[in-house]
This record gives structure tokens, sequence and C-alpha cells, in this order.
């Protein structure tokens, strides 16, 4: 997970672009976008991730950092 990559698309991208991202990645086609990563396991991170941060910052009225630590607190806590 790059924070950077989850920046930059959050601040480029809708929700709709991000979704359609995600759809296009898990049907093993070409994201219509830009998003940055190593393979489509990295890019579908990075895209779950923003999409989740965009959410949050909407419902919760938070920026970016703050919506990045809650989905790293999330990740961490799935892992415990």
């Amino acid at each position: 997970m790059n924070v950077a990559v989850i920046k930059q698309i959050v601040d480029a991208y809708t929700m709709e672009q991000l979704l359609q991202a995600e759809a296009d990645i898990l049907n093993e086609t070409e994201p219509r976008v830009e998003i940055g990563g190593a393979d489509e396991g990295e890019k579908l991170t990075h895209v779950l991730a923003a999409i989740f941060c965009k959410h949050e910052m909407e419902r919760e009225h938070i920026n970016i950092n703050q919506a990045i630590r809650m989905y790293s607190q999330r990740v961490r806590g799935s892992l415990d």
C-alpha cells in the first residue's frame, strides 16, 4: 500500500471513476483511469483504499490524512 498513490487517486478521480476502476480490475481489464501499482493486486488495494477514504471524507467531513489513518487502523485491526 502506497499512501502517496492513494492520495493522488482520491484527489484525481470521482467516486464513480474509482468504482469503475475497481470493476475493471476485478474483470481483469485495464482500468480506464491511471492507477499506480506494481500489479493488479496492488492497484486493487489502492482503488479500494481510495474508495474507503473518499467515502469517509464525505461522511465524516474529514481530510484525506484522517481518512487514510482510519483506513490504516481498519487494516491493522483485520490483521490482529
